[in-house]
């Protein structure tokens, strides 16, 4: 029989058998496509558990699949600050709107480093209107090509002239280290009734920092303190936190109030940086008042860590800072208003995130708010300079698990002398 130029008529059972090869290829070409994207994809429910995540973004985690899907939400993915404007600007307008755009976030991965990225989120809802599950698109930010070729010729540059680049860098550093400590105090003032310790820990000698602290007076009662740290580094940073730490003294010398001095600020650089390059810090700033041999902390956080408290009985808790937004993303933030009473033999501890965001073990987990707490109540009792001592060795014990700067302030009340009942032959002191 001669061939009409078409397939001869099948069976049924070899026609299904045929649909369903023809059915499987399309559906594994979809599923490679899916998993080979030049993009990340994953789906996520309603309250963040990742359910779906393709090969690209694994690579670019350097996560398994069996490590995220089910155990981690998409805010575990962020940075500090990705989490926190994701928390206060991504997800209350993806409830409202169902979907989000090209918003820029900083994705943080297995081994530290930090992954720019555009995120685009959309919602899945139901026939009748329920949201089901939120399908977001990850798209890599990086210009790797401008990158490497600017490294190539960095190198080049470097060979040419390198006993020039060396002397070039010593200078750099020198540099970079005077006005790293331009950003800080010199010393910590004495505090009537007080005593006061602090640590800056730098991660790279040749990239500015962005955290900060201070402590000074207000008059002849009150003092003022703050920590904090800006989003980024180098210059543009060392810019942010020059004025930050100039606009927190000036505010509160003008008005102490913990919530309007950061509201102060919020002002200050919500206006200075909206625009294409938009700045923003978390800060903790607080007022101390000597009552009798305690003194009282006044204080509001934005977008901080909050501060720990060691009682001089042993117990370390979190002073908790609700509805603190970070300062500067927003032209009307909350800020809310605590307050503590330090008694004899108590600390008040304050930090950066490098601290709790260090990488410890084989598993390079985080080190974490339960960690330090642990630590810090094996310390407990324990002034601000032994507490100071004991995180700096903790912080050295990272290694190169610590990538992040790092600013430590404790304020105390020292611990009463403790008294001897008097020998009988001893006579009172005058």
């Amino acid at each position: 029989m001669c061939s009409t130029g078409r397939l001869p008529d099948q069976p049924d059972g070899d026609r299904a058998a045929t649909d369903a090869r023809f059915t499987a290829l399309l559906e594994d070409s979809a599923e490679d496509l899916y998993e080979s994207a030049p993009c990340g994809y994953l789906s996520t429910l309603m309250d963040g558990t990742i359910a779906k995540i393709n090969a690209t973004l694994l690579g670019w985690l350097g996560l398994s699949r069996e490590a995220v899907v089910g155990r981690m939400r998409f805010s575990d993915l962020l940075t500090v600050g990705g989490k926190l404007y994701h928390e206060t600007h991504c997800a209350p307008l993806l409830r409202m709107q169902g979907e989000i755009n090209g918003i820029a976030l900083e994705i943080k991965a297995a081994d530290g480093s930090r992954l720019p990225a555009l995120v685009t989120s959309v919602v899945k809802t139901s026939g009748d209107g329920e949201p089901m599950l939120i399908r977001t698109t990850v798209f890599d930010a990086r210009d790797r090509r401008a990158y490497e070729t600017e490294l190539l010729r960095s190198r080049q540059a470097a060979e040419e002239a390198r006993k020039q680049a060396e002397a070039d860098r010593e200078l750099l550093r020198e540099a970079l280290e005077v006005l790293q400590r331009s950003l800080l105090p010199d010393a910590l003032p004495d505090v009537p009734g007080m005593e006061a310790a602090s640590y800056y820990h730098t991660a790279s000698p040749v990239r500015l920092g962005g955290d900060f602290y201070d402590l000074f007076p207000l008059d002849g009662k009150r003092w003022a303190f703050f920590l904090g740290d800006v989003c980024g580094k180098g210059p543009q940073a060392a810019a942010v936190t020059s004025l930050t730490r100039y606009t927190l003294r000036a505010a509160a010398l003008h008005d102490p109030d913990p919530v309007t001095t950061l509201t102060t600020l919020n002002t200050v650089l919500h206006e200075r940086y909206t625009g294409g390059d938009p700045r923003y810090c978390t800060a903790i700033f607080g007022v101390l008042e000597a009552d009798g041999d305690s003194v009282t902390v006044s204080l509001a956080s934005g977008g901080h860590p909050p501060a720990l408290v060691l009682r001089a009985d042993g117990r370390a808790n979190y002073l908790p800072t609700p509805g603190g937004l970070l300062v500067g993303i927003l032209p009307e933030p909350h800020f809310t208003a605590a307050g503590t009473t330090l008694h004899p033999g108590d600390t008040l501890l304050l930090y950066t995130d490098g601290l709790t965001e260090a990488r410890t073990g084989q598993d390079r987990a985080l080190y974490g708010d339960d960690a330090l707490r642990t630590f810090v109540a094996g310390l407990s009792p324990t002034g601000p300079r032994e507490l100071i001592a004991a995180l700096t060795g903790l912080l050295d014990g990272f290694g190169d698990g610590l990538d992040d700067d790092t600013a430590l302030l404790a304020l105390g009340v020292p611990a009463a002398p403790r008294t001897s009942a008097p020998t009988p032959d001893a006579r009172p002191v005058e």
